[in-house]
């Protein structure tokens, strides 16, 4: 088979697997489409059983690679395709000569029915088709590559988490594989590049607030919990259950969660009830850590027993309550929404440590302030001498005077020769302090780069 041919075969693999799984999604199992969806994979794969006695087919990256061709990301069946493989925790398939049409039914049932255990069981039994997962050493790469992989690791982190609204609105549940897939990738990168993760949770998305808000209490939960030390499975959980604390709001009525102006006492008390909701809907979620309820109930909780549910009081508050409940006010208070303009960390943080430190575990706090900054890793901002620039590097001695990237003139012209300076350390006549941030967005670059 020369070059052209096997390029053809591969796409056209992919192409009938996506469909097959695509159809199955939509259709009972008995529909006339998902039956000729599996024939028409069945033949693709007779072809290439001709030439090789087993087919691999393969994630790398953001690419299928079939057949050891790589198949570019063309068209949304593809991107489904490799986020329903994900989501099942599968990397790799490879399918041997004298598969059976009943066997490829069944391995296509298995990807989009079931809960974990059940797909498990579903696949062990196949014959002629295994999946597993790429070498350690290959996923961390895939996952925490470049700026590039990082941005489309969270823009699709974000269409996932917007999956799992719609589940918890449709089916009364989220989708529990899902999230565990998407959060085990999140977690792979706040392990491989805290900072690059981190930046990105600071670019703004007005118009889509309420998925990146889940996405970004996940990624600064789990960034404080490695913090501590926590790790591996118990890392997934706090994750998981940040990503999941503001669930219950999938009932709150939308004219609320969106009204522009100040809530009525009657709309915050119906308000308050989403973290009642969501701790039921997560206590009723096949496959949910026993985390995620609690954080869903207690994540409006104060540790000197204010917050809401009303009536409700906690000698302790659980660590990933107190975690999750930083990154929620932090991360609720930097975005700019309809009826809110965004803060400045300095202040943002300022409200963390109110009351005496009495609301939030104020050791907590400063960890959180030494992780983040004043003035976070791939911020814009403005310097004292109106030069734009991009923060490289935080201090915690001196968290107001970062390591910074020049990049513009007063004016908004970019400079011949970009420098870089350290506020705490620098010499007269040039930029010693941050007047203000800025939204990248407003200056077409991508503070990633400079990371």
């Amino acid at each position: 088979m020369n070059p052209s041919e096997r390029t053809r075969l591969a796409e056209e693999l992919v192409r009938r697997l996506a469909a097959a799984l695509r159809g199955a999604q939509l259709y009972a199992a008995g529909h006339p489409l998902v039956a000729r969806n599996i024939a028409a994979l069945s033949d693709t794969l007779a072809r290439a059983h001709a030439s090789w006695p087993s087919v691999a087919i393969g994630i790398v990256g953001e690419e299928i690679v079939a057949v050891d061709v790589p198949v570019a990301r063309a068209t949304e069946n593809m991107g489904e395709l490799i986020r329903k493989l994900k989501q099942a925790g599968i990397e790799r398939i490879a399918i041997n000569r004298g598969v059976r049409s009943e066997e490829l039914t069944a391995f296509v049932d298995a990807l989009v029915h079931g809960d974990t255990a059940a797909r498990q069981a579903a696949l062990a039994d196949l014959s002629h088709i295994r999946v597993g997962r790429l070498g350690g050493e290959e996923r961390v790469e895939a996952a925490t590559g470049d700026a590039a992989t990082f941005r489309r690791l969270y823009d699709e982190a974000v269409s996932i988490a917007g999956t799992l609204w719609d589940s918890a609105q449709v089916e009364g549940i989220p989708d529990a594989d899902a999230a565990r897939g998407m959060v085990e990738s999140l977690a792979q990168a706040v392990a491989q590049n805290r900072t690059a993760l981190l930046a990105l949770t600071a670019l703004k998305n007005y118009d889509n607030y309420t998925f990146t808000h889940m996405v970004n209490v996940s990624v600064l939960t789990m960034a404080q919990a490695r913090g501590l030390g926590v790790d591996g499975p118990a890392l997934r959980e706090f994750g998981l259950s940040a990503l999941m604390h503001d669930i219950g709001k999938v009932k709150t009525p939308g004219d609320i969660l969106n009204k522009p102006g100040a809530l009525t006492t009657r709309e915050f008390e119906i308000l308050q009830r989403h973290t009642v909701e969501g701790a039921e809907i997560l206590r009723r979620t096949p496959e949910m850590p026993m985390l995620a309820p609690v954080v869903a109930f207690e994540h409006h909780l104060r540790a000197d027993g204010t917050g809401y549910p009303s009536g409700v009081t906690r000698p302790q508050l659980n660590l990933g309550t107190m975690l999750c409940g930083i990154a929620d006010v932090y991360d609720a208070m930097r975005s700019q929404r309809i009826y809110q303009e965004a803060f400045p960390t300095d202040r943002i943080l300022a409200v963390l440590q109110r009351n005496d430190g009495k609301q939030f575990d104020q050791h907590l706090v400063r960890r959180f302030t030494q992780l983040v900054g004043i003035y976070p890793e791939g911020n814009m901002v403005r310097l004292d001498t109106g030069e734009i620039a991009v923060v490289l590097k935080t201090y915690a001695p001196d968290p107001y005077r970062p390591r910074v990237r020049v990049l513009m003139a007063s004016d908004g012209t970019p400079l011949d020769g970009p420098y870089d300076v350290d506020l705490w350390n620098a010499s007269e006549g040039g930029p010693t302090a941050i007047q203000a941030p800025l939204d990248p967005a407003a200056f077409a670059v991508d503070p990633l780069s400079y990371l």
